[in-house]
């Protein structure tokens, strides 16, 4: 193949290549730096079990997050859903309802959340990143208010078991939950006309409209799906804290914005992958695993993703130079 091509369509092949596996040479690198560093403690079916348990709430809120982001918008409320999510939970645990009621109404509760930020940016065309700042706040003031500015810890019940680890590395459910959904979200995104017409919204809006894609409609249903599952994170953080707490999740939007741009999606639209998603959050986790092995410091951790972000943001700009140069 390589002897066929002209040396322009090489390199374009090329550049083809490295974009689709850089996640996964990204994560292969950083996997391979820790293992260095600390083999006996980083390199064990335990310590992979871990790292897969604190992917498992990034990786699910991060579903709904590459819909919104392939359709060129950005939600800045996750952290603050999920927070919310978990005193839903909580709260409707304490009041007598079954396991199955208090997390379906955590997650209706997410999609509401989601809804209200899709109107608003659909039928009043504001700016996502100014509707979801401010939802940022009012739903973590609104988590705080229902639970009194206090965790609320209900009795446990098998909620509390879907982020337990098994014997021997076994993996929670909760991980099991994330890898089914990021199937049918990757499904969704491919074989569906509801699928393209994300990818359609988020490359062009105006080619999609004129195409006759109801674009506010697409739009509305990623911020629902999007809250949808934060409200699914909701129920793996309730799990993991066995309880629901207003200050949780502070700061937590980033890391799935990240790892979705870490993916291989485009903060510009038009362009993502649910696998690169998985990788992209999987290398948040094992950072942070590998800065805990190494026995660093919270704020040198803080440093280090903070870099990853940037470094995110940066990768995400090349990308689009690149493609705007090759037309």
């Amino acid at each position: 193949m390589s002897d066929t091509l002209p040396v322009s369509a090489k390199t374009t092949w090329l550049r083809h290549v490295l974009t689709a596996f850089a996640p996964l040479v990204g994560l292969i690198a950083v996997c391979g730096l820790f293992a260095a560093l600390r083999f006996d403690t980083f390199v064990t079916p335990d310590n992979f079990a871990i790292i897969l348990q604190q992917t498992a709430v990034i990786g699910i809120a991060a579903l709904g997050m590459t819909l919104v982001i392939i359709a060129g918008g950005i939600d800045l409320s996750v952290g603050s859903i999920i927070a919310l999510g978990t005193v839903v939970i909580a709260l409707l645990l304490q009041e007598g309802y079954s396991p199955l009621v208090a997390a379906l109404g955590g997650v209706g509760a997410s999609a509401v959340c989601g809804a209200l930020s899709g109107l608003l940016i659909t039928r009043l065309r504001l700016l996502p990143f100014v509707v979801t700042l401010g939802m940022m706040g009012a739903l973590r003031g609104a988590a705080k208010g229902l639970a009194n500015e206090q965790p609320v810890y209900p009795d446990e019940t098998w909620l509390n078991d879907l982020m337990q680890l098994g014997s021997r590395g076994g993996l929670p459910s909760g991980v099991w939950l994330m890898l089914g959904f990021a199937v049918l979200v990757a499904l969704l995104l491919r074989y569906t006309r509801f699928g393209r017409h994300v990818f359609a919204v988020g490359s062009n809006e105006l080619t999609a409209r004129l195409c006759g894609v109801p674009v506010e409609r697409v739009k509305l249903l990623v911020y629902i799906l999007g809250g949808a599952f934060a409200g699914l994170g909701a129920v793996l953080q309730f799990a993991y804290l066995t309880g629901g707490d207003p200050t949780t999740a502070v700061g937590l939007e980033l890391n799935i914005i990240a790892a979705v741009v870490i993916g291989g999606a485009s903060l510009a639209g038009g362009q993502g992958t649910i696998i690169g998603t998985l990788v992209g959050a999987l290398i948040m986790s094992v950072v942070a695993n590998g800065c805990t092995k190494l026995g660093l410091s919270n704020w040198v951790q803080e440093i280090v993703t903070g870099g990853i972000i940037i470094a995110a943001v940066l990768l995400d700009y090349f990308r689009r130079r690149n493609a705007a140069a090759n037309g």
